[in-house]
């Protein structure tokens, strides 16, 4: 299992494996604990309706959970590796909220 992951993520020792898993589990958790503080930044209380603390976290959670990868990317040694993955990310969201260049304008 471990050989396929380095194969498909472009690692070269198991340790790096280690490293980005760690880093993925790390990162995940951390998010749980930033979650009070932006919903006092936001001024969220019990008297917020459900609906839009859950607007307010899904929109917070997305670039904070991809800080998180880049800073513990960067204590674990991996920052390259997930630097990467965050611009294969961009591009991605850029392509699919941009226009596409292969359209004529209307």
């Amino acid at each position: 299992m471990l050989e396929k992951l380095k194969a498909k993520w472009g690692l070269k020792t198991n340790w790096d494996i280690i490293a980005v898993l760690i880093v993925f589990s790390i990162s995940g958790s951390s998010i749980m604990f930033v979650k009070p503080l932006w919903y006092h930044l936001f001024g969220v209380t019990d008297a917020t309706p459900t609906w839009l603390k859950v607007i307010i976290w899904l929109a917070m959670v997305f670039p904070t959970y991809q800080a998180f990868l880049l800073i513990y990317g960067f204590i674990f040694g991996q920052f390259k590796f997930f630097w990467a993955k965050e611009k294969k990310m961009a591009m991605a969201i850029g392509r699919l909220f941009g226009r596409r260049k292969d359209k004529a304008p209307d």
